[in-house]
């Protein structure tokens, strides 16, 4: 089965975390009996250097005719000075509106290997730690009307966070779903208290899950949380240091095809670009759920994260996951590790 993927490696350690994960996709070709074509696009600073926007038309229209799209990282203090619509970080609004992808698929699961890497006390992880956060993706205060004017002879800035019945109701069919295949609990984060948003939000939310009887709603204990953009970004951040570091956590921002966009969550981290210390894991994950969510490729995706634990179990450890009695190894050789478990 042959399979066009467009990458865009983008900024900082961008171009390293990606090329791990192609390694690993090529050698699951390999074992499987499958083909990826590659196809390398730009996006976000590397972008604006080539082209002076961060997101090339090219880009969108290679993006929208291949089967599914990998991306690293994008941004950087090169680009800090530029105006806010030209930075580097609108090239991921951008595609995201264009490929019309509205719910982002982010799992919180801490590694047995990494417990001691896990800032909540070991009575708490108890027998361990699952959980996805559904994130909605194109609506909100990042997509809405936001301005910066004068009041009282003063400068100020509004940004405005909308939600329509249906944007609600699709992100939260993804989370439902999504809980029939795991644990069967939702929970469903807003500030109804507060805002209008929310109170909509609440209001649609509470309707769907009348549709699914079998599954748990607000539970005392995650499973599934579905949020919305603001929240849903902020509260995966916080999710992700239960895992013992960011570079361990993938990500799938899907949409009503399989077409999806996968990235780790981590950024650019451009003080260790090109040195060989960045974690691939995160985007090698990433890969695994591409094949699993666009592909439908269970087993090789499992393949995949069956070999991340191996690799893990054995001892080997980047710097950011680093404790006594590991073995410390680059970028490029945890890469090759994970493929050759594989």
């Amino acid at each position: 089965m042959k399979k066009t993927i467009a990458v865009i490696k983008g900024d900082g350690i961008g171009p390293e975390i990606v090329t791990e994960a192609m390694k690993v996709l090529d050698k699951i070709g390999e074992r499987y009996g499958h083909e990826f074509e590659f196809k390398e696009v730009l996006a976000g600073g590397c972008a604006i250097d080539a082209t002076g926007e961060p997101l090339p038309q090219n880009t969108i229209d290679i993006c929208k005719a291949s089967d599914s799209v990998l991306l690293g990282a994008v941004g950087g203090p090169k680009w800090d000075t530029l105006e806010g619509s030209v930075r580097p970080e609108r090239a991921l609004l951008g595609i995201r509106g264009a490929l019309e992808l509205f719910a982002n698929i982010r799992p919180s699961k801490l590694n047995p290997a990494l417990a001691d890497a896990c800032p909540l006390k070991p009575e708490i992880v108890g027998d361990g730690i699952d959980l996805v956060v559904v994130r909605e993706l194109i609506g909100g205060a990042y997509f809405g009307k936001r301005e910066i004017i004068e009041v009282n002879g003063e400068k100020a800035a509004y940004d405005t966070t909308q939600y329509s019945v249906s944007e609600v109701e699709r992100v939260t069919r993804v989370a439902f779903e999504m809980a029939k295949k795991r644990r069967k609990k939702v929970t469903s984060v807003d500030k109804a208290n507060v805002l209008e948003s929310s109170r909509l939000w609440r209001e649609v939310v509470e309707r769907v899950a009348k549709e699914y009887p079998e599954i748990e709603f607000n539970p005392s204990q995650f499973d599934v949380i579905v949020t919305e953009n603001l929240f849903g970004d902020i509260l995966t951040d916080e999710a992700s240091m239960i895992t013992g570091s960011i570079g361990m956590i993938p990500s799938a921002s899907l949409g009503k095809s399989s077409l999806g966009m996968y990235e780790p969550i981590h950024g650019s981290a451009p003080d260790i670009a090109g040195q060989d210390k960045a974690n691939p894991i995160a985007t090698i994950l990433s890969a695994a759920m591409m094949l699993k969510y666009s592909f439908d490729m269970d087993k090789e995706s499992e393949a995949i994260e069956s070999a991340v634990q191996k690799v893990l179990d054995k001892g080997y450890r980047t710097g950011d996951i680093i404790s006594e009695g590991c073995t410390l190894v680059g970028c490029k050789e945890m890469g090759d590790l994970v493929s050759e478990n594989i």
